[in-house]
């Protein structure tokens, strides 16, 4: 399983919240720690480069956050970030530096890396994408399984029990995401790999791989 593990996924030098993934092995793991970690990252934030804005929300004052967006604490919204129109940050949410949420995308206890990009339409939540990943338009992370048990993660004929009835995907480093595609929960996508338009994406994909389908996962060449 070590190809799930936090250091083969995600560069840490590209987040505020490296920290958090200290002594864990699986980036799923992380997601119950969120809240509690950016209240304590928040409040020692330098005043000259972020301001905080209501109840445990710190915006940096380089990120640019529609009028219309909503931001609900706790969250951090990082340097050269932008927020556009009607995006809803429902809280527990680190939005990394460069990284864009879009037009009416939905965010929920969250990790996304520096130059992450959510840009139109996309639901993510109980999720962690690493650096330079891109959600298509509409397509969305889903969180809870339909008879309501708790996530596993599925890689091949192993599974790992994650102990967690709300987890979304794991998309690491440079994971590109097609339009209107569906990451069921405990999806995690290796390291730069692509996932065709309209795909929906069950278990684990490996790095470098090409998703066209549930029986077609191809290397990339």
């Amino acid at each position: 399983m070590e190809t799930l593990e936090n250091k083969n996924l995600f560069d840490f030098n590209e987040t505020i919240a490296a920290d958090i993934f200290d002594g864990l092995t699986y980036p799923w793991e992380v997601l119950p720690l969120i809240s509690d970690f950016i209240k304590k990252l928040g409040a020692t934030l330098p005043a000259d480069e972020y301001e905080k804005k209501g109840e445990d929300v710190w915006i940096a004052k380089s990120a640019k956050v529609a009028p219309t967006a909503f931001i609900n604490g706790p969250a951090i919204i990082g340097k050269e970030a932008e927020i556009r129109h009607c995006a809803f940050i429902r809280g527990n949410a680190i939005v990394g530096e460069g990284a864009v949420v879009g037009n009416s995308t939905e965010l929920k206890n969250v990790i996304l890396f520096n130059k992450v990009q959510v840009p139109h339409y996309n639901y993510v939540g109980d999720s962690i994408l690493g650096f330079k990943s891109h959600m298509g338009a509409g397509s969305i992370t889903s969180n809870v399984k339909s008879d309501k048990t708790l996530v596993t993660i599925k890689n091949g004929t192993s599974k790992i029990e994650t102990g967690l009835k709300k987890m979304g995907a794991i998309l690491g480093d440079n994971v590109e995401v097609g339009c209107n595609s569906v990451l069921n929960p405990g999806t995690v996508i290796g390291r730069s790999s692509n996932v065709y338009p309209l795909s929906m994406v069950r278990g684990f994909v490996p790095a470098n791989s090409i998703y066209k389908n549930k029986n077609e996962v191809v290397e990339k060449k």
